[in-house]
């Protein structure tokens, strides 16, 4: 298991909060935003 590690954390983090700041048209819109959020997390993980 990887240690943890605050710069991916970070990055995590200001990915979720830029996206919540953009503005979602559509139901279609916020999954693709949950679906990137979800990436981003997971990419800071590995």
């Amino acid at each position: 298991m990887k240690h943890f590690n605050i710069r991916n954390f970070l990055a995590a983090i200001v990915a979720m909060s830029a996206l919540s700041i953009t503005a979602c048209n559509t139901v279609e819109g916020v999954g693709e935003d949950t679906e990137s959020v979800g990436r981003t997390i997971d990419d800071a993980a590995n």
